[in-house]
């Protein structure tokens, strides 16, 4: 498996798979044909389909500006392409076509070119790629989870987790602070501030967890909404949970911050056996390859963050995988606003449940977290692609169809 640094990016939303991936892929391009004076670009698939709510095309044109630049969105998916999210990109010098290259947007911003070998192909360094093998590994080690991430990764692995840490609590401070309403047309307010600063006069300690973790996610993921800077974890789309979990156990519990930086390691770890032995990508497998990658990735933090051994740690990452089997992935008008803000608080709540329900019943455990994730990509490639972020089915066609009422 490569680095969790692949799972963990800094960048500005709306979506890992639509802005950032292709922003890297023109990128790439713009280096292999630095003398061209036009560039054409066709969208297929999920770019194709949601490309606009998301800023694909406005993303290809800023990198390639100031040069002349066409960004086609096809409806057609051409004989051969395999993955839901591609790129045609055409270099032009005049008349005279410089070249062209295929590229494929993976999920968590990371690309593949066809054909090609990818610069992450260099950088597998864990020889691990099930959680059996690494648990039987740690057992061999005699190690934690998070010690089994250091002998992979090395020591500096932390001081990476600590920006990406930083980074994480500026997306939640930033949205906390924001008001207003979230551009793309729907008129959704951010909320962010107003569940952080409006507590119920006689709130509970179990609606205060609610409120507060559901604000840490709200702030993230309306911070994305708005192409501020966030961190995929794994996506865009699923960024505000990890965060929430983290920042709400942190407090509540007074960890300090290199826990919490050791938990994202774990964190980490899981998202990477998802994203080798399935995928995140809610193009290819509906938004349980976002939200429930990110919902267990959160599961297995807070399980480290409460001192949990290794054997509770994975089940409380499969106890949130399972629970988001079949989720579809349908945002409205092909922005990441509806359901998906919402559906990012959710989730995180539904991470610190899976964390309490691994502690209690660890000894009963049926299913393995390898079985599970799996059983999501199985369901995930079987699903309608209606419901694999197109926006053509589920709520975002009932959404459609109410405004034309």
């Amino acid at each position: 498996m490569q680095s969790i640094r692949k799972i963990y990016k800094i960048g500005k939303g709306p979506s890992s798979s639509h802005t950032i991936g292709p922003e890297s892929a023109a990128k790439l391009f713009l280096g292999r044909y630095p003398a061209a004076d036009r560039f054409a670009v066709l969208l297929f698939g999920s770019l194709s389909k949601t490309g606009r709510g998301h800023g694909t095309d406005r993303v290809l044109r800023e990198v390639f500006a100031p040069v002349e630049t066409e960004v086609v969105f096809r409806n057609d998916m051409p004989e051969g392409v395999r993955h839901p999210n591609t790129l045609h990109f055409t270099a032009w010098q005049g008349e005279t076509c410089l070249g062209e290259v295929w590229a494929e947007s993976i999920g968590g911003g990371d690309i593949r070119i066809p054909g090609e070998p990818t610069p992450e192909a260099d950088e597998e360094i864990y020889p691990e790629n099930s959680f059996a093998e690494v648990e039987q590994q740690c057992r061999l080690w005699n190690c934690s989870l998070d010690e089994y991430v250091e002998a992979n990764e090395g020591p500096e692995i932390w001081g990476f987790l600590a920006d990406i840490w930083q980074a994480m609590n500026r997306s939640i401070r930033e949205g906390l602070a924001a008001e207003g309403i979230l551009p793309g047309g729907l008129s959704v307010a951010r909320k962010a501030k107003l569940l952080y600063e409006e507590p119920s006069p006689d709130e509970s300690p179990e609606l205060q967890q609610v409120r507060l973790v559901s604000a840490y996610a709200f702030a993230v993921c309306e911070q994305n909404a708005d192409c501020g800077a966030i961190v995929t974890a794994p996506t865009c789309g699923a960024c505000g949970i990890l965060p929430a979990v983290l920042r709400y156990t942190q407090d509540r519990h007074g960890l300090t911050d290199q826990q919490t930086i050791r938990a994202l390691g774990v964190a980490g770890l899981f998202g990477n056996l998802i994203k080798h032995n399935a995928s995140i990508s809610g193009a290819e497998c509906g938004c349980q390859a976002e939200v429930g990658a990110a919902c267990s990735m959160a599961a297995a933090a807070a399980a480290q963050l409460m001192g949990l051994n290794t054997h509770q740690i994975q089940y409380a990452a499969e106890i949130a995988m399972e629970h988001h089997l079949g989720l579809t992935c349908d945002p409205i008008c092909g922005l990441v606003q509806v359901p998906c803000i919402e559906r990012n608080a959710v989730a995180a709540m539904r991470a610190i449940s899976a964390c309490n329900l691994a502690y209690y019943l660890h000894d009963t455990q049926r299913i393995s977290f390898d079985m599970v994730v799996k059983t999501m990509y199985e369901t995930g490639i079987s699903m309608n692609q209606r419901f694999r972020e197109t926006s053509e089915g589920g709520l975002a066609k009932m959404f459609s169809r109410r405004r034309l009422q």
